[in-house]
C-alpha cells in the first residue's frame, strides 16, 4: 500500500519536472500550487535529497530543482526513496539476496504467496518502465503512445 508520502512527493516531483529545472522552486510555492501542507513536503523533500533525487539551494533564491533530468528518474526511485520497499501486502517483503518471502511461512507454503508476489512483480515493473518525464508529457503525447 502506498501512503500520502507517495502521493504527494510524486505530485513535488511532478511540479518540478513541469518546471523544466531553469531555478530552483522555493517549497512553499509548490505546497501553495499543490495544496499541500509545507511541514510534510519538508520531511518529504529531506528523503528525496538524500536519495539523490532532487537537489536544494539555500537562500533567496533557493529551493529545489530535479538532480537529474525528468526522462533519466524512474518512479521505482522516487517511490523506494519514500516508502522504504515496495511490497503490496505487509507480509512479504525482499530477503537479503531480494528474494521475496512471506513472514508467515513457517512450517507450511502461505497459500497467498503466489499472488501477493505476482502483484508486488507487476507495481514495481510498472514503477521501473515509468518515469518522472512520462508523468508530465501532455496527456495527448499520453494518449498516442498508448494507442500506438
Amino acid at each position: 500500500m502506498f501512503s500520502t508520502k507517495a502521493e504527494y512527493g510524486v505530485r513535488v516531483m511532478a511540479h518540478l519536472a513541469k518546471q523544466g529545472g531553469e531555478a530552483p522552486i522555493p517549497l512553499g510555492t509548490i505546497a501553495d500550487a499543490e495544496g499541500l501542507p509545507l511541514a510534510y513536503l519538508e520531511h518529504l523533500m529531506q528523503r528525496l535529497r538524500r536519495a539523490g533525487l532532487v537537489e536544494s539551494r539555500r537562500g533567496a533564491h533557493g529551493g529545489y530543482t530535479l538532480a537529474r533530468e525528468a526522462g533519466e528518474i524512474s518512479m521505482a526511485e522516487v517511490v523506494r526513496a519514500l516508502e522504504g520497499d515496495i511490497a503490496p501486502i505487509e507480509c512479504i517483503s525482499a530477503d537479503a539476496d531480494g528474494v521475496l518471502v512471506c513472514s508467515r511461512e513457517h512450517t507450511e507454503p502461505c497459500p497467498t504467496k503466489f499472488l501477493w508476489t505476482r502483484v508486488q512483480g507487476s507495481i514495481v515493473r510498472t514503477l521501473n518502465e515509468m518515469t518522472l518525464d512520462d508523468l508530465v508529457q501532455p496527456l495527448t503525447q499520453r494518449k498516442k503512445a498508448t494507442t500506438v
